[in-house]
């Protein structure tokens, strides 16, 4: 195909990647964010391997390897802090040939905005998107115009563009629990180094998890009603309240947050979805396919979408519609298992039906480590780099 001119609307980790990779493969590209700064929504990411393979495919490895957090162990320990099971992730390491890197966000989207070659358009809101024979032009409420090949719909699980592809309006569905989420400093008396702790119990998780620079990125999860409101200032009080009795390292971890600088979203998902694209416009990411934080999987599986449709535009002479469709089906399948899979596992861990989350909790102190780290390397090499 002739040099292409793609317009990604949002510059987000699955908006940045896919810029990265087209501008790699020889395409204009222009990224446009409706937002006046970017700021990473949320603190830390876990990239499993997939993800950061698509980062190694695009020559950013090394950059990585600067801010991920060293990750060579995985605990899960009872609320009072007995241990369930003590996983080595070196097996999982070599059965899928990449490390997996946990990651602060801002980190990440720093380092992205960095290798992006080109400049992001701020303060540009996409209210739609009009389609002629040959060519796309999205419309932005400030009045600009872009014209190119293709739209990239990367703008988020609120797209605004979703819409258009679907010919309906979806809204994400509830999944059930909030969740508490920052950074604090490294110690012994919170997380032996190098280790992924997670602590579950009464439905609920606190986890651990160690990113570049001495730091923990933490995370609760509480089951509660949707729209349950809060205000920072109380973050501390009611975090002590719903772990009260929990074991000492939670205790410690809950004084030492800053409330400030801690994100309290509703843990929300959008899918599975039938249609990823319409004509010239293809939705990519959260926009699609906004999954459960519970496998770790949503940024890793929008870097894959930027790199596979990177692929079919390189790959076809048969128009950019064709390799949008080709796009579509490979992704659909992928990315709609993940979310359906983070789904369950987030009912499971958060008690939708009691009984399961009791059974998981008996099957955790029972399973075999390679066990857990088979699961997870499954969901790993399904992707499109084995």
């Amino acid at each position: 195909m002739h040099s292409l001119k793609i317009i990604i609307i949002g510059a987000g980790i699955g908006g940045l990647t896919a810029g990265i990779a087209l501008r790699q493969a020889g395409y204009e590209v222009e990224i446009y964010d409706r937002v006046k700064e970017l700021r990473p929504a949320g603190a830390g990411i876990s990239l499993w391997s997939n993800g950061v393979k698509v980062l190694n495919r695009l020559g950013l490895g090394e950059k990585m390897a600067a801010i991920g957090g060293i990750m060579n162990k995985m605990q899960y320990r009872s609320l009072t802090g007995e241990l369930l099971n003590d996983i080595d992730l070196q097996p999982l390491i070599e059965e899928v040939g990449q490390r997996p890197y946990p990651v602060a966000r801002a980190d990440l989207q720093k380092m992205l905005l960095e290798a992006y070659e080109g400049e992001v358009k701020l303060n540009s809101k996409c209210i739609g998107v009009e389609e002629s024979e040959n060519n796309v032009t999205a419309i932005f409420e400030n009045g600009h115009r872009a014209t190119g090949d293709l739209v990239i719909a990367a703008d988020g699980i609120h797209s605004t563009l979703r819409k258009y592809v679907l010919g309906e309006e979806i809204h994400p569905q509830y999944g059930g629990y909030i969740n508490w989420n920052g950074l604090v400093e490294t110690s012994e008396d919170l997380a032996p180094k190098n280790t992924w702790v997670v602590y579950v119990g009464e439905h609920k998780r606190a986890s651990m998890m160690p990113v570049a620079g001495n730091r923990l990125y933490f995370f609760f999860d509480v089951p509660l009603p949707k729209g349950t409101p809060s205000e920072p200032q109380n973050y501390r009080a009611e975090l002590a309240e719903y772990f009260k009795g929990w074991a000492e390292p939670v205790q410690t971890l809950i004084k030492r947050i800053d409330p400030m600088k801690t994100s309290r979203p509703e843990i929300n998902d959008v899918g599975p979805l039938d249609r990823f694209v319409r004509g010239r416009v293809a939705l990519l990411g959260d926009s699609v396919h906004a999954t459960c934080p519970d496998l770790g999987q949503g940024g890793c599986q929008a870097m894959e979408d930027g790199l596979v449709l990177t692929q079919y535009l390189l790959t076809t002479n048969l128009g950019v519609e064709y390799a949008l469709k080709r796009y579509e089906a490979e992704r659909k399948e992928r990315a709609n298992a993940v979310v359906m899979k983070a789904r369950k596992r987030a009912e499971m861990i958060h008690g939708k039906e009691p009984e399961i989350t009791e059974k998981w909790y008996q099957q955790l102190a029972q399973e075999s480590p390679l066990e857990v780290t088979g699961a997870i390397s499954k969901v790993i090499m399904a992707g499109p780099l084995h």
